[in-house]
């Protein structure tokens, strides 16, 4: 059984970056397309990226698309997600999630889910 975990959120000012981290233990994450999910507190999870199985080929939500980067390393078993220029709104717990399928931005059609990381954004 598969097991990712995410880290690297926390608290940082608008304009400031976080790399994100979700590291998994139990099975090579090869096997999955990954993707990065958000849930801000009172709104429901949305889609943020997601990256095919050998890192070559990624999606974005178009309105973070220019700010944000999804991208992987196989051989250390982690998906990564850079944010720059982060703004208040970007506040939201932060999910990776793992698929059988590329492409898919609904979350419904991922299956292996972390726990989640806090990304507080301050004004």
């Amino acid at each position: 059984q598969v097991q990712l975990v995410e880290s690297g959120g926390g608290f940082v000012q608008a304009g400031g970056s976080l790399r994100l981290s979700c590291a998994a233990s139990g099975r090579s994450l090869l096997i999955y397309a990954m993707a990065w999910f958000r849930q801000a507190p009172g709104k429901e999870r949305e889609f943020v990226a997601t990256i095919s199985r050998s890192g070559d080929s990624t999606y974005y939500t178009e309105a973070l698309k220019d700010r944000f980067t999804i991208s992987r390393d196989n051989a250390k078993n982690t998906v990564y997600l850079q944010m720059n220029s982060l703004k208040p709104e970007d506040t939201a717990v932060y999910y990776c999630a793992g698929s059988s399928l590329y492409g898919s931005t609904w979350d419904a059609d991922f299956g292996l889910w972390g726990q989640g990381t806090q990304v507080t954004v301050s004004s």
